[in-house]
């Protein structure tokens, strides 16, 4: 799977969570494994799902001792496993060879990145499959846990998703409390201006604009430059017509229209039918079940 993030863009990350789990010292390795004792582990998946951030394992171990090393499986390469569904309960993904001492330091970190990042991959691949033949497509928010941004973003491509804006710095979200204070019949106006000047700084930024009813959707069509409208927390009955109005508008092809607040997977089907482009779903990243992988040592 490519795109994962470089180490420098996870060093930080890792080195925090090896600080509040290791500290200065791993009393319980040291007192009772020999300094010069040497393993190899098998990081396993243990559920059906989709594994996800293998190569922060490398990364992870180059945190904590440089004489821990990846040694691939035969028959399981990374490139081949990163991002693949396995409905086999019991898989061998990886192994790492070194100091018994820095591999049981390094176990909890390494597990803890990798079953996040696979439940949040597994999650969004339930999502996806939930709404294949209908055109809709799964994207995520900004609702990730701090600090993981990008992983999470990353997990979700694996996952069969899209990613919507990485940050509030590389797009122009109109939202519902931008607009709060303007009656309607002000709106068209308030966010043309708003475009026009996004416009002007970044003729490329992407535009869009979130409404709560179709009054404002209506207010709105009628502006040019936003690419995606949000339809905040509306329900399948004002969503399908939302599409009709687009149509009807002449913009489809033009304006996406996106779904967002509160889907589920028992939802999330029907939400798609309805005719959306885009389906938002913060559960997603903020509510991903972790995936079970355990290590197996061998020494």
């Amino acid at each position: 799977m490519e795109g994962f993030p470089a180490y420098a863009d996870n060093r930080e990350l890792i080195e925090l969570a090896r600080r509040e789990d290791l500290g200065g010292d791993d009393v319980t390795s040291r007192l009772l494994i020999p300094e010069d004792a040497v393993a190899v582990g098998t990081l396993m998946q243990k559920e059906v799902g989709i594994v996800c951030g293998l190569p922060i394992v490398e990364m992870i171990c180059r945190a904590y001792d440089e004489r821990l090393r990846i040694e691939p499986i035969p028959g399981f390469h990374l490139e081949i496993i990163e991002g693949r569904f396995s409905d086999a309960r019991s898989t061998p993904l990886l192994r790492i060879r070194g100091p018994v001492r820095s591999l049981l330091s390094a176990e909890r970190v390494i597990l803890n990145f990798m079953q996040h990042l696979s439940g949040v991959a597994s999650q969004t691949q339930r999502f996806v499959r939930r709404v294949q033949g209908t055109g809709a497509k799964i994207y995520d928010t900004r609702k990730t846990i701090p600090g993981f941004r990008l992983l999470d973003k990353y997990a979700v491509r694996c996952g069969g998703g899209f990613n919507h804006r990485m940050g509030l710095y590389d797009g122009l979200l109109v939202k519902d409390n931008h607009l709060a204070p303007l009656p309607t019949k002000e709106l068209g106006r308030f966010v043309a201006d708003a475009i026009s000047r996004s416009r002007g700084e970044s003729p490329d930024r992407f535009i869009e604009v979130e409404v709560d009813t179709l009054e404002q959707l209506r207010e709105v069509l009628k502006v040019e430059g936003a690419q995606v409208i949000l339809l905040d927390n509306m329900d399948c009955p004002k969503m399908a017509q939302a599409v009709r109005m687009r149509d009807e508008a002449g913009k489809k092809g033009k304006i996406q229209l996106e779904a967002s607040g509160g889907v589920t997977l028992e939802t999330v089907r029907q939400v798609a039918e309805t005719g959306v482009d885009r389906i938002a779903v913060g559960a997603i990243t903020h509510s991903a079940p972790a995936l079970d992988i355990g290590l197996e040592m061998e020494i």
